[in-house]
């Protein structure tokens, strides 16, 4: 029962964060700045929650340190997808050239995003030095390297871009992206990410695992699981999209989502892909 409730809290933690970013993200343009603020503000609530559960070892705060990981980096997600915090090039990708200057570029349209989650991720880590709970930490470090994966795998290459996801005002992000059948990146991704999810499972489930390890372990592989899940929704043909339908009107024309198409906060986030380079964060 341990088990199952730290599973089902994961996937809809989740799954509702990713749909709350987009949600908003279809408002008008001029919500985005009291959107920014109001994720600010429970950003920094975050960060004080992993500071503040970090010396504590409860099946609560092993739940509190991975909610408040997710809140924080939902900040991230937000400040890039309106446009806030994205990257010094805002420019589709020029056409020829070699391609070390097209990733160059592309890095380019991202760096303020990926220098702002580096400094994040310090702060974090700086907040939780040599504490007993670091679950908060590890959640935010998987919720980096899972989408930093499914950036490099869009950049490189995969069948299903889910450009659903990309904000009008991004568009120029889709340049970046590629439209291949596979890559060679995208079956390490899927072994690593495999691995790791296994080894989370295994602590998980040790003999001597106490109730808040096993609970903060199992959070952490069902975050895994759902990182590989991510990554093979950029191959599968499948309306990753309708898991966040929750709009009840048309979506705004002043700039909101094009239409008809985010990694999941996999895919992407992100960048969620680089479209997830926009999800993705």
């Amino acid at each position: 029962m341990d088990y199952a409730i730290a599973i089902t809290f994961a996937i809809f933690v989740w799954w509702f964060s990713t749909g709350a970013v987009l949600y908003l993200l279809q408002m008008p343009h001029t919500t985005f700045g009291v959107s920014m603020m109001t994720a600010t503000t429970v950003a920094g609530t975050g960060l004080f929650g992993l500071w503040v559960t970090s010396d504590d070892t409860t099946v609560a705060s092993a739940f509190c340190g991975f909610s408040c990981a997710l809140v924080v980096w939902a900040w991230h997600e937000m400040s890039f997808l309106t446009g806030y915090v994205t990257g010094s090039r805002v420019t589709p990708c020029p056409t020829g050239g070699r391609e070390s200057r097209r990733f160059i570029y592309a890095t380019q349209t991202v760096i303020y995003h990926e220098v702002a989650i580096l400094a994040t991720a310090a702060a974090i880590v700086a907040l939780t030095w040599g504490a007993p709970n670091q679950f908060g930490t590890l959640t935010f470090i998987i919720l980096w390297l899972a989408r930093l994966s499914a950036k490099l795998n869009v950049y490189f290459g995969v069948p299903n871009l889910t450009e659903e996801f990309l904000p009008s005002h991004l568009a120029y992000l889709k340049s970046y992206f590629r439209n291949r059948p596979m890559n060679l990146l995208f079956p390490l991704s899927i072994t690593i990410s495999t691995v790791l999810t296994w080894l989370c499972i295994d602590r998980a489930a040790a003999p001597d695992a106490t109730s808040f390890t096993a609970t903060g372990w199992c959070l952490l592989a069902t975050l895994m699981f759902l990182a590989v899940v991510e990554h093979w929704f950029l191959v599968l043909p499948l309306p990753v999209a309708a898991l966040w339908n929750w709009k009840s009107a048309e979506i705004p024309q002043d700039g909101s989502i094009v239409a008809a198409d985010i990694a999941p906060v996999a895919a992407h986030p992100g960048d969620k892909d680089l479209r997830r380079i926009a999800r993705s964060a």
